[in-house]
């Protein structure tokens, strides 16, 4: 039986594990954001080195296991340090779960803005450089204001995988919802009611992020068009 007085007993440290999932998946996807919009300008950029760079770094991260990842960024890069350089350095989980989960971010997202600018018409793009405009300023001022608004959604989405993925950095020990109900189940050498707990705030968390980011949509019209 689920005995959910204990779990509200801790429910504090759960809570806690709750905001550190939050912090990694906002900092993971500031970083996925940035390196995302970079390489998905760069899937489709006239120079071929830096179309070339984009999509090795898109399918090397889409290829590849996010575990993988959360584990060379936490064990493999201090050692690839210390080799290169004869100094250590130390990565804490927090830091290493938010670069390894945002540069996953990025290959994803890298492709939902590549999908974004490709599906604005492309007369868009011929109508501006007719009124003379430079290829540069024709995509920050015409193409990239129109790909925003279809990315919407999707980038959404994005966010709430990483909420959720953000529980594979438990492995390292980080200090989020998933390792707080591990630690609390080995606790009590029961882990049902305490992974019952963690997912019960993961369905709230989900349910409110769902419901923000709708009213963001439907506040920039994005399901009008």
């Amino acid at each position: 039986m689920i005995d959910f007085a204990l779990v509200w007993q801790h429910k504090l440290f759960l809570l806690k594990g709750a905001a550190v999932t939050i912090q990694l998946t906002s900092g993971a996807l500031i970083i996925g954001i940035i390196l995302g919009s970079l390489a998905g300008m760069g899937r489709i950029s006239r120079n071929r080195l830096i179309r070339a760079v984009s999509s090795v770094y898109v399918y090397v991260l889409r290829g590849t296991p996010m575990l993988l990842q959360i584990f060379f960024i936490y064990f493999g890069l201090p050692q690839l340090y210390l080799a290169i350089t004869g100094e250590p350095i130390l990565f804490s989980p927090i830091k290493a779960g938010i670069t390894a989960l945002g540069i996953n971010s990025g290959a994803y997202v890298a492709e939902i803005v590549r999908a974004g600018i490709q599906a604005v018409p492309n007369g868009q793009m011929e109508a501006a450089r007719s009124l003379g405009m430079p290829h540069g300023r024709a995509m920050r001022d015409v193409i990239l204001p129109q790909a925003f608004r279809k990315i919407i959604p999707p980038l959404c989405n994005e966010f709430i995988v990483l909420l959720k993925d953000s529980s594979l950095v438990s492995v390292i020990g980080a200090g989020e919802l998933m390792y707080s109900a591990k630690v609390m189940g080995a606790r009590y050498y029961d882990y049902v009611q305490f992974l019952f707990g963690a997912g019960v705030v993961y369905l709230f968390l989900t349910f409110i992020i769902s419901q923000a980011l709708a009213a963001l949509e439907r506040k920039l019209g994005v399901m009008d068009k």
